[in-house]
């Protein structure tokens, strides 16, 4: 089994408040969810109104196509322009 990675930190200029930045995570977080069939987290900065940090995983048997797919994935994230993406590390590694 392979595992991927993806962490993610976005900037989100114009955020007031804790719940203007949730708002986003949220909406984001479903609609990487649903697309990708990914686990996905607000992993840091949870206190942060305008940085957030996302982690995201996927499982498989080719760590090509996992890395294809967080590839991918990232790029939704790019274009949703519901944040700015600042910094990614992606990562496969093979398990057991």
């Amino acid at each position: 089994m392979v595992v991927g990675f993806l962490e993610v930190t976005l900037s989100m200029e114009g955020n007031t408040s804790l719940k203007d930045k949730r708002r986003v995570v949220k909406s984001l977080l479903g609609r990487v969810r649903s697309r990708f069939n990914a686990s996905a987290s607000e992993v840091g900065l949870a206190d942060s109104h305008g940085t957030a940090i996302l982690g995201f995983t996927v499982c498989g048997g080719d760590a090509r196509v996992l890395g294809s797919v967080l590839d991918h994935l990232l790029n939704f994230i790019e274009e949703a322009a519901m944040a700015q993406v600042v910094d990614s590390r992606s990562e496969c590694m093979r398990v057991g």
